[in-house]
C-alpha cells in the first residue's frame, strides 16, 4: 500500500497509535476515535513529547477544544487541537470533559480571575484575549461591574469580556499593535508570550480568520502571493514570510513582528529588519496579502 505524506503536525498518528479518521491513509498498531475535552487551564503547552524539558511547540487556550486520543500514567494527554488540528502532548489537568460551554471571550490582552467580584482580592488566574469562558451570574463592587465564571470558579471585570454573539474585531492589524511589547516567547500564542506565526495566527483569529499555526503552513495558505515580494508596493496588513519567521506590515514601510533578536513584539522599519535578518534566514521568502 502506498500511503500519502501527512504532515505529523496536523494528524495524529504514531506507530503504536492513530486517529481513527486515519484508518487507511496511515499504519499504525491501533486506531481510536478520541474524545473531545475543553481547555480549563489559561493555556495549555503543547508539547511534541511528553516531557516537561521539551520545547513547547504551540499553546491551546482556555475555553478551546482538544480531541484526545491517549492519556498516559505520567499525566499527559495526547490531542489535536480542534481549532487548528495541532497535534501534541498536553497536561491532562488542563482539559474536561464537563467544562461549560463558553458564553463569552476575553477581549483584553491580558484579564485576571479574581476569587470573587472585588479588584481588591488577590488574582487566581490571568486570561489571554482569545479565552472563551463561561458566565452564569454577575455582580458590582464599588460601581465595578463583573461576570461570574460558572461553577463559581471566580470573577472577571465586565469590560474585559464580551459575548460571543459580538461580531469580531474588523481590522486584524490593529489587534496585533496590541500587543507591542508583549515578550516573546518560542511555542507562545497569547496575551504573556507569542512567537511570530502565534501573533499572526492568534491576531488573525480575534478578526475572525483562521490560520494555520506554523510559518511554513501560513506562507503556503493565508491570502494569495503578492508578485514581487518586498519589492512590490506594500501595503497595511501585507504578511512578510522568511524561513522560519514572519511579520505583519502595518504599513509600506514598518514592520510589526514577534523578534527572538528583540526578545519582544516590536515595530521597526521593514528595510533594517530585511538587513538583520538576511545574516541568519536570508532575504524574504514571500510575501502574502490577505
Amino acid at each position: 500500500m502506498t500511503l500519502e505524506f501527512l504532515d505529523p503536525r496536523l494528524n495524529a498518528f504514531r506507530p503504536d497509535l492513530a486517529d481513527m479518521r486515519l484508518r487507511g491513509k496511515v499504519e499504525a498498531q491501533a486506531f481510536v476515535e478520541g474524545r473531545v475535552r475543553r481547555v480549563i487551564a489559561p493555556t495549555a503547552p503543547l508539547r511534541r513529547v511528553p516531557r516537561l524539558d521539551a520545547p513547547i511547540d504551540t499553546e491551546l487556550l482556555r475555553g478551546e477544544t482538544a480531541r484526545v486520543f491517549e492519556d498516559t500514567a505520567e499525566g499527559w494527554s495526547w490531542v489535536q487541537g480542534e481549532a487548528d488540528f495541532y497535534v501534541g502532548f498536553a497536561p491532562a489537568t488542563a482539559l474536561s470533559e464537563a467544562a461549560p460551554e463558553p458564553t463569552h471571550r476575553v477581549t483584553a490582552l491580558r484579564t485576571f480571575v479574581y476569587p470573587g467580584p472585588d479588584l481588591k482580592l488577590p488574582p487566581i488566574a490571568t486570561l489571554s484575549i482569545g479565552c472563551r469562558v463561561a458566565f452564569d451570574g454577575e455582580g458590582v463592587t464599588r460601581g465595578t461591574p463583573y461576570r461570574l465564571l460558572a461553577g463559581g470558579d471566580g470573577a472577571i471585570v465586565a469590560v474585559h469580556v464580551a459575548p460571543l454573539t459580538v461580531p469580531p474585531e474588523a481590522d486584524f492589524v490593529a489587534v496585533a499593535e496590541r500587543f507591542v511589547g508583549t515578550p516573546y516567547l518560542w511555542g507562545g500564542r497569547s496575551g504573556a508570550g507569542v512567537d511570530c506565526s502565534g501573533l499572526i495566527q492568534l491576531s488573525l483569529m480575534i478578526a475572525g480568520r483562521a490560520a494555520p499555526r506554523d510559518t511554513d503552513m501560513q506562507r503556503d495558505a493565508v491570502g494569495t502571493l503578492l508578485p514581487g515580494g518586498v519589492d512590490a508596493i506594500l501595503r497595511r496588513g501585507d504578511l512578510v514570510y522568511w524561513q522560519g519567521h514572519a511579520g505583519i506590515l502595518i504599513d509600506s514601510e514598518r514592520l510589526l513582528h514577534a523578534s527572538g533578536h528583540h526578545m519582544a513584539v516590536v515595530i521597526e522599519p521593514i528595510a533594517a529588519a530585511v538587513q538583520r535578518i538576511a545574516a541568519t534566514a536570508g532575504r524574504p521568502l514571500c510575501v502574502r496579502r490577505l
